[in-house]
């Protein structure tokens, strides 16, 4: 049977992990994380990573990786990513990528050319504060192709070709092309048809958090790397700061968190429909895993 790879996407607080990990027990493989965050180590509850005991059960890999005062580029997971499906497809292990970082499942389903430029923050801030309308002008200017590409407003797209053009001095678009891997893939989407359920969910997992110990997480963040590490302005561990700062109370931190989760949801939600063919399921169904587990039989059949 050739092995391949099966990817769980999806909006945050679906349930992704918890699925992903049944598949897994059922498949006797292993999980790939595709979350941005969940790669530093020390951001555990607040990124939702799998427990210890979920870590015993199935082995995850891509998780704890770097540190958090590191920066892990997308060309460097892409690498360790592709490395790892190599390697336990040479055991003939189909393996499940899970995640909701785009970019991340992106980079290893459609095998992005990612030029090897990491973050330049001084030059970011420089162009920053001349305004998006005219580095946008300036973008069209040096690298016409890629500024078809990139809407005008998309300033974060925008300073990422700017800047892989002032590192490297070579136009972001004579760079980038795809080589999709050469493996069967099957691609699932996660996500709640009911959106009142979703912000349901999402308020219920930020009070399961606060129970299991966040903001004693937070506050170790702090002791080693004080409040200037920037994954403590990431999405709940800056709620969650200011409250511990006492700035807000710890509702309005609960309020702002679900919010905020919400919001990001939506845009993953977008972006997934808009950049990736995934086959959707509703995250609330209680048949989910029947449905998912008979699709990846299917799927099993036709690799053999």
């Amino acid at each position: 049977m050739q092995p391949g790879l099966i990817v769980i996407a999806g909006p945050t607080a679906c349930g992704k992990s918890e699925v992903a990990l049944k598949l897994a027990q059922c498949l006797e493989t292993v999980i790939l994380s595709g979350d941005s965050r969940q790669v530093y180590r020390g951001l555990d509850i607040g990124t939702a990573k799998p427990t210890t005991k979920q870590q015993a059960q199935v082995p995850h890999y891509l998780i704890d990786i770097c540190e958090p005062t590191q920066t892990l580029t997308v060309a460097e997971y892409q690498t360790q990513a592709q490395d790892l499906i190599q390697h336990f497809h040479s055991q003939d292990q189909t393996v499940l990528l899970v995640g909701g970082t785009g970019l991340y499942l992106q980079s290893i389903t459609q095998g992005l050319s990612i030029p090897p430029v990491p973050p330049q923050p001084e030059l970011r801030a420089q162009l920053s504060y001349l305004g998006q309308g005219e580095i946008y002008q300036w973008l069209q200017e040096i690298d016409p192709v890629a500024s078809q590409r990139i809407h005008p407003h998309d300033q974060v797209r925008t300073l990422r070709a700017l800047e892989v053009y002032y590192v490297l001095g070579i136009p972001l678009s004579q760079l980038q092309h795809q080589q999709p891997p050469n493996y069967p893939m099957l691609f699932f989407g996660l996500d709640y048809q009911d959106l009142g359920s979703y912000s349901g969910k999402i308020q219920e997992r930020v009070k399961t958090m606060l129970a299991q110990g966040w903001l004693g997480e937070i506050e170790l963040l702090v002791k080693e790397y004080g409040w200037e590490l920037p994954l403590l302005q990431t999405l709940g561990y800056q709620e969650m700061g200011r409250y511990l700062q006492g700035q807000i109370g710890l509702d309005q931190a609960i309020e702002a968190t679900t919010i905020h989760t919400r919001q990001f949801g939506k845009r993953q939600r977008t972006w997934f429909r808009n950049r990736m063919t995934l086959e959707w399921f509703d995250a609330a169904d209680e048949n989910l895993l029947d449905q998912l587990w008979k699709r990846v039989q299917e799927f099993r059949r036709g690799l053999g």
